[in-house]
């Protein structure tokens, strides 16, 4: 039972931190709708039997069976991730990134962020999530363009703040990156 509450709270509490961000950054509706299907049989059931608190179930999950199906589920309902954002070129016969749209772009911020507010609890700084993605960068399969535009708006929130951050992340919703 400690661990299905401790789940159901981490998921609450950083959806309600998305959902902050999201209005910050002017699209509040993608906050309400983040990460609904996390409450999904498919996500939750294993979210709960490898929760711990300090990290993602799903790394949890991806160290016993060598990947998750949580992931892999979450990852291919949800537009904020860069990973869904996949796609055959026809043209070079090959699965490629894809530039992800602005919006969904806006709110794959606001997850990064509220995702290390989460796990970071006290110790979260602004450079924690900048860290973060370059620590992983070498390993995306990301749009160069997405890449570069996600890297820029990180370093502003780590250098400049939160406020000079989602005032950028607003304007790439209205006129894009």
């Amino acid at each position: 039972m400690n661990k299905f509450i401790g789940h159901l709270k981490t998921v609450c509490r950083h959806r309600h931190k998305v959902f902050v961000h999201c209005v910050k950054a002017g699209i509040p509706i993608r906050g309400l709708l983040h990460d609904l299907s996390k409450f999904s049989p498919a996500e939750f059931i294993p979210g709960v039997k490898n929760w711990q608190g300090t990290r993602s179930p799903n790394e949890t999950e991806r160290e016993k069976y060598g990947y998750s199906r949580a992931w892999m589920h979450h990852k291919g309902r949800n537009l904020h991730h860069y990973e869904y954002w996949n796609d055959f070129n026809p043209k070079t016969r090959q699965v490629e990134p894809v530039r992800m749209p602005p919006v969904y772009f806006a709110e794959m911020f606001c997850d990064r962020v509220a995702a290390s507010k989460t796990y970071q609890g006290k110790n979260y700084t602004d450079v924690h999530p900048l860290e973060y993605f370059r620590r992983g960068r070498p390993h995306m399969f990301i749009h160069e363009e997405t890449a570069a535009a996600l890297e820029k708006v990180l370093t502003v929130l780590a250098e400049e703040g939160e406020d000079a951050a989602f005032a950028l992340i607003r304007e790439i919703v209205k006129n894009g990156y």
